[in-house]
């Protein structure tokens, strides 16, 4: 058997008779190009997932909704229509922080779910359960409608037609010395059972409560 060892190649690319080599260069251009593309691929990449691990992070513990608004006295709400009302739910934000409530007084002939002292004053949001537009109640037709995409709701806030993925949501109520206020919101399935609120275009029928779990939040309202 031989002892000769294999002889050792030179780092510098010019000793290895690479064309073009410069005296002295020890990595090629190809090799260089192809480093410099994924620096720049992994730099892309980590700033795409620390941005999307931040926005998920910052969503998780974002407040949802603060503090109880006043909407005005109990004799101005009534049973068989809704009256809508603007609240504040971030005070911060400006315009942006305000939204459109549609409220009106518990009806037993068409409210069924188990009353509470939280439901005696229904408060339905007016964002669309699809993509977050925002639905009005049009009195002809005792329908709420979101001119987006065609959804339709109806009289209870249930879906009626139209792509929503689950009944539009609500807000806790209450009546503190006759004047009706409301306070944080809350999401309900077909069947207008109570979730901690979820984003437009989650189901929460079925599975959907376990596809798409809550999210946790500084405080939570009573009955939660």
């Amino acid at each position: 058997m031989s002892d000769r060892r294999p002889e050792k190649k030179s780092k510098y690319t010019s000793d290895r008779g690479i064309p073009g080599a410069f005296e002295g260069e020890t990595v090629t251009r190809r090799r260089l190009m192809v480093l410099a593309a994924n620096v720049t691929g992994g730099i892309a990449i980590g700033g795409i997932a620390l941005s999307a691990t931040g926005f998920a992070v910052g969503q998780s513990f974002t407040k949802v909704d603060t503090g109880w608004h006043d909407v005005g006295p109990l004799d101005e709400i009534p049973d068989d229509t809704y009256v809508p009302r603007v609240i504040t739910l971030d005070p911060k934000t400006g315009q942006v922080g305000k939204t459109t409530i549609y409220v009106r007084q518990r009806n037993d002939a068409v409210d069924k779910e188990p009353a509470d002292e939280w439901n005696k004053i229904i408060a339905i949001s007016s964002r669309c359960m699809h993509m977050g537009c925002p639905a009005r109640y049009v009195q002809a037709a005792q329908h709420f409608i979101c001119p987006c995409h065609g959804g339709v709701y109806d009289f209870v806030g249930a879906v009626a037609g139209g792509p929503p993925a689950r009944p539009l949501d609500r807000f806790y109520t209450r009546i503190v010395e006759g004047r009706v206020q409301v306070g944080e919101r809350f999401s309900v399935n077909s069947e207008l059972k109570r979730f901690s609120p979820r984003p437009p275009g989650q189901p929460l029928d079925g599975l959907g409560p376990y596809f798409y779990p809550s999210r946790p939040t500084i405080r939570k309202m009573p009955g939660t």
